[in-house]
């Protein structure tokens, strides 16, 4: 499978698997989550997606008894997570609201929580998960920069950032933003028009789309003629609309990295067939039109 570097020396699968549900699965054993990331590297798909807060801030500790449990595992991935969102659940069940905080004391605690339970030395990628509106960005942008000196992190990003958050991070740092996680599917397309992928093509900067399949909801409901268009595109090719809807953003020359999750075996090792589907222009304009709900201007 295509990689997509990030950094220098950091390459990311050109599809990620999420494991923001992993531990909503009724199998949460260390030798199920195991299974589930052997069944991505049988494809090719080597990054891996987590937040700290992933399942009430568990679902970092799920993977790390798979590694725990399978020596070797570890160095297999790269390891993506994300911090700064504190809700009043599990560790940080004694907070008053849920908040972000990108201080530096918080970053570090964060860290050194995540290196610890998922069984590993370093972070591959760390991402500020929302923009916070009390971030001090000279603090922060220091505290990601010392992050990376240290080793501990390779690499550090953004989640949900337009465009005025993100450079404004940027310029009180001295290390290069590497991605913006931002959500981009053919129910969320605003991103394609809003200036935000335009904004990260311009600097060479691969998005990663988070709910790329909107969460299901392409498939909700009553029949709608994008339904219809995904499905019959799919057969075609002897494909499942889900590939379909995913080969629609790989299509697009920012080279976006969609982060696709679930819980199922059988699921996962169907993500790679979104690499199978050809998405001429005009197909990808046809789904687009669907997904407007009137032709382009």
């Amino acid at each position: 499978m295509q990689k997509i570097e990030i950094a220098p020396g950091l390459a990311l699968s050109r599809l990620v698997y999420g494991m923001w549900r992993l531990g909503d699965d009724a199998d949460t054993s260390a030798a199920h989550v195991q299974a589930k990331v052997e069944a991505c590297l049988a494809q090719g798909i080597t990054t891996l997606d987590q937040a700290d807060i992933y399942g009430g801030y568990t679902a970092e500790a799920l993977l790390g008894a798979a590694f725990r449990a399978a020596p070797g595992l570890r160095d297999k991935v790269e390891l993506v997570t994300k911090c700064d969102i504190v809700a009043p659940v599990g560790r940080h069940a004694a907070a008053r609201v849920k908040h972000y905080d990108t201080s530096a004391a918080h970053i570090t605690a964060s860290v050194e929580t995540s290196l610890r339970e998922m069984a590993t030395d370093r972070i591959d990628l760390l991402l500020i998960h929302r923009p916070d509106p009390l971030m001090d960005a000279c603090e922060t942008g220091a505290c990601l920069d010392a992050l990376v000196a240290s080793g501990k992190v390779r690499a550090v990003g953004v989640s949900n950032f337009r465009p005025w958050d993100f450079t404004l991070l940027q310029s009180a740092m001295k290390t290069r933003l590497a991605t913006n996680q931002i959500e981009i599917s053919l129910a969320c397309h605003a991103p394609f028009t809003n200036g935000d992928i335009a904004f990260h093509q311009e600097r060479g900067i691969a998005p990663m789309a988070w709910s790329p399949l909107a969460g299901g909801a392409l498939l909700s409901g009553a029949e709608t003629p994008l339904r219809d268009a995904l499905h019959r595109i799919g057969a075609a090719q002897g494909a499942d609309w889900s590939a379909v809807a995913i080969a629609w953003l790989l299509r697009h020359p920012a080279r976006i990295i969609p982060v696709l999750g679930t819980n199922s075996l059988a699921r996962i090792a169907q993500i790679s067939d979104a690499l199978k589907v050809e998405m001429d222009r005009q197909t990808w304009f046809e789904l687009y039109t669907h997904a407007l709900g009137h032709e382009v201007p």
